[in-house]
């Protein structure tokens, strides 16, 4: 049977970074606890099309959908808390906004009227707010609005909103996330950040429903009641949302603060009597109450930036509770990676992760590390430019092929282990011409990844340009590398694996994209196992000296 969503809003004031992502993922998990079908969408205030071409350093991590679309990072949250997985459909930007309405301009659409932002480009906004409800799959719609409340950019966005509020009743709902912070020299939580926030929106037509304040100290009554009275909701619908260890808290933390059972309330639904989260709450006492633990190294040229490999640091804490370890991630700059001091960087981690990235930077480093692990026994996962780099290094030392390369790098080497395919040599346009969304991959029953996933085909997401080029291919397995996963439609490489080593795997894929709380990925589950049983036995080693 079809179902008729109900539309949230989740939108932020006083400050960006509160954490609307988590508090919209956390949010959707508790009303899948319900019994209730959710999914999340991002509609983000920039102007690009979508973060495909945005530097790391401005957006970090692009994130990328089954079906292939470059979307924000916290698309990774929402299918990491819920498991469900997102579209093109769940990340809309004012870029792509502004190109629909122009192209339908163009093609004659609007009959010769003045084009406006009201009602054209709001009428197009709701469309993408609504395209998902119309699926008929979910009970909520849970909508994050990027930036904050007041912004110049955000203006379009918060009109929608009033609009669907007026049109839809209680089938729409605005949760606003706003800041209660502490000030030290007075010793006291200031309530006029978030009034004047809820101030800002009011202004815009938009009465928040359901008011969460991100905070360090809890609050008491006497301040939720301020807050409810200044900001005309009632204190059931002020949520204390306080600093919480790990982002897997926050949803047994909102659950606390029946954060559901408001947003229930508000959108006149009935209120199912179980809210099932046995199993998160299963994880979260694993991550927090760990049998052991292991250091990995992350070796990239974007580790002083926070979020240019998000979902890798999560796929690497998924991997570490189903281990019951806990998992230390030191970060080692590609760039600073010598053959004099590799020794020193790496001899103390229990696994190391070459990461992912585009261009020539640091990459010469990340080779000097791969081949240190590959001779010395070390577990290693290498993830796109990662498992490139590894193909490089075995070209260059193990074939003797000296100047092999890239050419992407160096499109003048001798031996392109690494290249274009065909079909992407003639393309100029930079967004969204990579092989990107989901691929099939076929494993050979041989190796190591067919052992971690438990079967013979595959599908795995993808964002890059160039490929492993097939006339080494020989070459590889002749000399100790099995390629161990096969695109069977494009006879393209898509996993190596070094016979002579306890866990050496490159994929061309970004298993971290789909790895989540309830199905951790089995890449990092095994890569995880196998650094706690490097350290295990270095330790033993140690004992026998």
């Amino acid at each position: 049977m079809n179902k008729t969503a109900k539309y949230i809003f989740v939108t932020g004031g006083v400050t960006s970074s509160l954490g609307k992502g988590i508090i919209s993922a956390s949010l959707a998990k508790l009303l899948q606890g319900r019994g209730f079908s959710v999914t999340i969408q991002k509609l983000d205030p920039y102007i690009n099309v979508d973060p495909g071409t945005l530097n790391p350093y401005e957006h970090g991590e692009c994130y990328v959908t089954e079906d292939g679309a470059e979307t924000d990072l916290d698309l990774g949250h929402y299918e990491r808390f819920s498991n469900t997985p997102t579209s093109q459909a769940n990340n809309v930007t004012t870029g792509r906004i502004y190109q629909n309405v122009i192209s339908k301009e163009r093609k004659g659409e609007y009959l010769g009227t003045t084009v406006q932002v009201i009602p054209h480009i709001t009428d197009e906004i709701k469309r993408s707010v609504k395209l998902l409800g119309q699926t008929g799959q979910y009970d909520y719609v849970i909508t994050e609005i990027g930036g904050t409340v007041g912004d110049i950019e955000s203006f379009p966005f918060i009109e929608t909103v009033r609009q669907m509020k007026w049109e839809m009743g209680s089938n729409c709902a605005v949760v606003h996330l706003t800041l209660v912070p502490f000030l030290k020299a007075a010793g006291e939580l200031k309530t006029k950040p978030t009034q004047h926030s809820v101030k800002t929106l009011l202004e815009q037509g938009v009465q928040p429903d359901i008011i969460v304040c991100r905070t360090e100290k809890h609050l008491n009554e006497g301040i939720k009641r301020k807050i409810a009275q200044f900001c005309n909701v009632s204190t059931d619908a002020v949520i204390e949302s306080i600093d919480a260890q790990t982002i897997y808290e926050v949803p047994l933390l909102m659950r606390d603060e029946k954060l559901d059972i408001a947003l229930l309330n508000s959108t006149n639904t009935p209120i199912p009597a179980i809210l099932d989260l046995v199993n998160w709450e299963r994880f979260v006492n694993r991550l927090k109450n760990p049998k052991d633990e292991v250091t990995i190294g992350l070796v990239g040229k974007y580790v002083e930036l926070k979020d240019a490999y998000k979902s890798i640091n999560e796929g690497i804490i998924h991997g570490g509770v189903e281990n019951e370890s806990k998992v230390n991630v030191k970060l080692i700059h590609s760039e600073l990676i010598t053959d004099e001091n590799v020794a020193k960087k790496l001899s103390d981690l229990d696994g190391i992760l070459v990461a992912p990235g585009f261009g020539g930077r640091g990459i010469e480093g990340k080779i000097i590390a791969i081949r240190y692990v590959r001779e010395n026994k070390i577990p290693f996962l290498g993830i796109c430019l990662g498992m490139q780099c590894a193909c490089i290094e075995f070209t260059r030392n193990v074939l003797g092929l000296k100047g092999a390369h890239s050419t992407e790098i160096d499109p003048k080497t001798p031996y392109p282990v690494i290249d274009l395919m065909e079909d992407q040599k003639k393309i100029k346009n930079m967004g969204g011409t990579m092989r990107l969304g989901a691929y099939n991959c076929k494993l050979d029953p041989e190796s190591i990844c067919y052992s971690e996933y438990q079967k013979e085909f595959i599908s795995e997401r993808h964002r890059h340009r160039f490929e492993f080029n097939n006339e080494y291919r020989d070459r590889f397995q002749e000399n100790g590398m099995r390629l161990a996963g096969i695109n069977p439609e494009k006879d393209l490489v898509e996993i190596i694996e070094l016979k002579d080593h306890p866990w050496f795997i490159g994929v061309q894929f970004h298993p971290e994209y789909k790895s989540t709380v309830k199905e951790p990925h089995p890449l990092f589950v095994g890569f995880i196992r196998a650094a706690l049983e490097h350290k295990h036995a270095r330790e033993l080693f140690q004992m026998a000296q």
